[in-house]
């Protein structure tokens, strides 16, 4: 069944942190397209949290729900979820997409890599917490309650393998590994809850404001994915179809848009990095 079509994503509640630009905002376009219902979070609010709550509007499918929020102070995690549920009714999704990358410690990282003894001391503690706490916060205030209902699934977003190690990509690399290792711990922890936890990452460095602008603006390889390479699997981690899926890792590169969902799934797994 095509995805846009999945009976299971009319009404699901989804979490989108860090919707409202990137990654963020193609993956919960594609769910209100879908007729989902989705709150979209944004640590600064303002005009791009204004422009994608106009933009999901104009849909007219979803409905959405833009609120200010910062993933990494538990009081405003435990707020957007608990607004999400009076909203809404319950939270079904969480993707935990919001992130800080490495231009808090360099413009020119891509290019003229920063030393990790040369990183500003507070730029890497604002990384470290959003990345790694921000996650760990959102899921903690979500998953109690998908946990009393038996259901609920868990989308942490992350990185190539090569940018976990690379050099000059500290600490925003080492950040994915412990979130790709918390993923794996707490898809065993929540075995026979009916509660997933599954990782998506899109396979290579993609068109967003991670990346300075400019004429090097472009990854490792010279390329550059678009952020839309996101929605077939977002949309897929969402639905009843991967209710049997968790502890896995998928690779929106490898995501085969011409193939049936489950045929496209089994060619975008990979290896948990942990």
């Amino acid at each position: 069944m095509p995805l846009s079509k999945d009976p299971s994503l009319q009404g699901r509640v989804v979490i989108v942190t860090g919707g409202n630009r990137g990654l963020g905002r193609e993956m919960a376009l594609a769910l209100l397209e879908c007729g989902a219902h989705v709150a979209v979070t944004s640590q600064a609010g303002g005009e791009s949290l204004a422009a994608m709550e106009k933009d999901a509007r104009a849909l007219g499918a979803g409905e959405v729900l833009a609120l200010q929020g910062d993933v990494a102070d538990w009081s405003d995690c435990q707020r957007v979820v608990a607004e999400t549920e009076a909203r809404f009714g319950a939270v079904d999704v969480l993707i935990n997409n919001a992130g800080r990358g490495m231009r808090l410690i360099s413009e020119t990282f891509n290019t003229v890599p920063t030393k990790f003894w040369q990183a500003n001391v507070a730029a890497w503690k604002e990384i470290m917490d959003v990345n790694v706490n921000g996650t760990f916060l959102m899921a903690r205030a979500a998953t109690p309650a998908m946990v009393a209902r038996g259901f609920g699934k868990i989308i942490n977003i992350s990185t190539s393998e090569i940018t976990m190690t690379r050099q000059g990509y500290t600490p925003y690399g080492p950040s994915k590994t412990a979130i790709e290792a918390c993923s794996q711990a707490w898809s065993v922890e929540l075995a026979d809850t009916g509660v997933s936890v599954n990782v998506l990452l899109p396979g290579g460095a993609t068109d967003t404001e991670l990346l300075p602008p400019g004429p090097d603006k472009k990854g490792a390889d010279g390329n550059l994915l678009p952020p839309e390479i996101m929605r077939g699997p977002a949309l897929w981690l969402c639905s009843d179809q991967s209710n049997d899926y968790s502890g896995r890792r998928i690779i929106a590169r490898l995501w085969d848009l011409d193939l049936e969902p489950s045929e496209a799934a089994n060619g975008a797994f990979g290896p948990l990095s942990a």
